[in-house]
């Protein structure tokens, strides 16, 4: 009877630390506030739109002028919630208010690679942004990296070089690479690289066979 009692104790502790274990899955280990920047109509609210699910929370601030979605994203470390903040057209006459600005803990400047201007445009958005927020991750993304109207080639595109930040090529319209500039921000914040996306539908493994189109024409174009 006793060595039955022990067995029962030790898978009860072996319940609880997996129970623990779960929990510590389930925890909020961070909530941080990024913001897109860049001109109107490159794609901001479609690359938002991609990274949502059905538990998606969004709110509109009247007040300056932008709508804020909460998502949570699944990582090894736990999960990390990021309050994205999209402009609402205010980019569309040339500024923004400081507010949006303020107390950001990580930005995205997106330019369109069918437009040469919105690309330009991102040495003003990284200014406007620096002038305020000092220090924190920033990651560029160019949007509908496999239109056929792609007016930027990959050696026309170095401010990333210049500025020392990342640079991902996305595509909002086929779901291309979306996840990866999330994930340079959350290591960023957490200051931990084995960070890893943990499986959750919220992102669809669609990019094997457009890896290959895009990688296709990049070498004719070398």
């Amino acid at each position: 009877m006793s060595l039955q009692n022990n067995n029962n104790k030790e898978k009860e502790k072996e319940k609880e630390k997996e129970k623990e274990k779960e929990n510590e899955k389930n925890k909020i280990i961070g909530k941080y506030k990024v913001i897109i920047l860049g001109d109107y109509g490159i794609g901001k609210r479609s690359f938002i739109n991609r990274l949502q699910n059905k538990k998606i929370k969004k709110k509109y601030i009247a007040t300056i002028g932008v709508e804020v979605t909460s998502i949570p994203f699944c990582t090894s470390a736990g999960i990390v919630q990021f309050d994205i903040w999209n402009t609402a057209l205010s980019e569309k006459f040339g500024y923004l208010r400081d507010g949006y600005y303020v107390d950001s803990h990580a930005a995205i400047i997106m330019f369109d690679l069918t437009s040469r201007i919105t690309y330009k445009n991102t040495s003003i958005w990284y200014r406007d942004l620096c002038r305020i927020c000092e220090n924190i991750p920033i990651a560029l993304v160019g949007n509908k990296c496999d239109d056929t109207n792609r007016k930027l080639k990959d050696k026309q595109i170095n401010f990333h070089r210049k500025k020392n930040i990342p640079y991902y090529e996305i595509s909002t319209k086929s779901d291309y690479n979306i996840k990866n500039p999330i994930l340079f921000l959350i290591r960023a914040l957490l200051e931990e690289d084995s960070v890893q996306f943990m499986k959750t539908p919220l992102f669809k493994d669609q990019e094997m066979g457009l890896n290959e189109t895009i990688n296709e024409k990049k070498e004719k174009e070398l």
